[in-house]
């Protein structure tokens, strides 16, 4: 169990239980989630250590390893995730300037995305620490996926786009792992990380029973201000954010659901809507932000 005396971000001591939530995919346990005062950084506080987290993914609800479409809101996350990857895929090409190239995805699951890069003829590099995720993208697309112990032991400056989808929050070694991001990186090669975004409207509605606290498999849960801070520590600029407009309505349908214990998707789709024209104007504000960043 880990115990932080300080914030795992930029190491204040200035730091306080916020809130309290429970594990809704597998144990029904309570974590209580720790603030930062000086960067904005959120933490699950008590967390399991790298060997003992593993059961805590052991679900078949949970849709990043099992790939389920079963229930309403899992068959609404495959619909839409269609449209999302072509999304992802052209965001990486305007990103870089690159049609082909060497990009790493970073915890890519069942390899959907991976796959959608590949079949547009980039090299596509996956990492993902579950093996029976790595035997689906084995099934599903053909795809023969590294283990995240590779990780480290990648060349250097290899790769023209790296992404992390929602990965980063579920990572033990934060800084390590940025700077080993960075260090994979081509020259002018483009880092992309997507993650929850406590500040949103959803996030303030659902407080508690908020989706994308997740814990204890989401260990930090980012502000756009801790994220920038997060990057600039490690030499890396923070060139833009993009939205995802998608995620607020997804998490406020299983938000509303672990809040009044049943399914309610009509209004659920209204939280996450009026979150989505809360941050209009505001990327900021979104349920779930994409960060893209380089090398400074």
């Amino acid at each position: 169990m880990i115990v932080y005396t300080s914030c795992p971000n930029c190491d204040s001591k200035n730091i306080s239980l916020v809130i309290t939530c429970k594990d809704y995919t597998v144990s029904g346990e309570k974590f209580d989630i720790w603030e930062c005062k000086n960067c904005t950084q959120r933490f699950t506080q008590n967390i399991p250590d790298k060997e003992g987290i593993g059961k805590y993914y052991q679900s078949e609800n949970y849709i990043s390893h099992s790939d389920t479409s079963e229930g309403f809101i899992n068959s609404i996350y495959h619909k839409v995730r269609k449209r999302t990857l072509v999304q992802k895929r052209k965001l990486i090409e305007k990103i870089t300037g690159k049609t082909t190239g060497n990009i790493l995805d970073v915890g890519c699951g069942t390899g959907a995305f991976l796959h959608t890069m590949k079949d547009t003829g980039w090299n596509a590099t996956g990492l993902e620490p579950d093996k029976t995720a790595r035997d689906k993208a084995l099934e599903l697309y053909g795809l023969h996926l590294n283990d995240s112990e590779k990780f480290f032991q990648l060349a250097p400056q290899s790769f023209d786009a790296i992404t992390m989808w929602h990965v980063l929050e579920h990572v033990h070694d934060l800084h390590a792992y940025i700077d080993q991001l960075k260090n994979l990186l081509k020259p002018g090669g483009k880092l992309v990380i997507a993650v929850p975004n406590y500040t949103s409207y959803d996030a303030g509605v659902y407080k508690e029973f908020w989706a994308a606290y997740d814990v204890p498999r989401h260990l930090y849960h980012f502000s756009p201000a801790a994220m920038k801070m997060l990057l600039e520590k490690h030499g890396m600029k923070l060139d833009q954010m993009k939205p995802m407009w998608y995620d607020s309505v997804y998490v406020s349908m299983l938000s509303e659901q672990y809040k009044t214990g049943h399914s309610n998707p009509v209004k659920g789709f209204a939280t996450g809507a009026v979150s989505n024209l809360k941050a209009l104007s505001d990327t900021g504000k979104c349920s779930s932000v994409i960060y893209i960043a380089s090398a400074n």
